[in-house]
């Protein structure tokens, strides 16, 4: 099962941002919440502040802001913790 060290999270080149700015766009405000991922999901963070915590028992985090490009596997499963309201562009494989 995929954990939090499995996720990618890096600065996007000029190219792949502009490919992003294509995709839908969701929000969130300050908030928890758990998830899983059935499917790969990439996202470029507009605004906001994210800790992705582990919830398969190592606990790990990771923490992403206005900038990365995250890449998230299919079968992770995780809590959100948004910390400052956010806003990405997202794409499904």
């Amino acid at each position: 099962m995929p954990t939090v060290n499995d996720i990618v999270v890096r600065k996007p080149s000029p190219e792949e941002a502009q490919t992003c700015r294509a995709w839908p766009t969701w929000s969130c405000d300050v908030s928890q919440f758990d998830w899983s991922y059935d499917q790969i999901e990439t996202c470029l963070i507009l605004q906001g502040e994210v800790t992705i915590t582990d919830t398969s028992g190592s606990g790990e985090s990771i923490s992403f802001g206005p900038g990365d490009l995250v890449v998230f596997p299919v079968g992770l499963q995780c809590k959100w913790n948004v910390t400052q309201p956010v806003r990405k562009h997202y794409n499904f494989s």
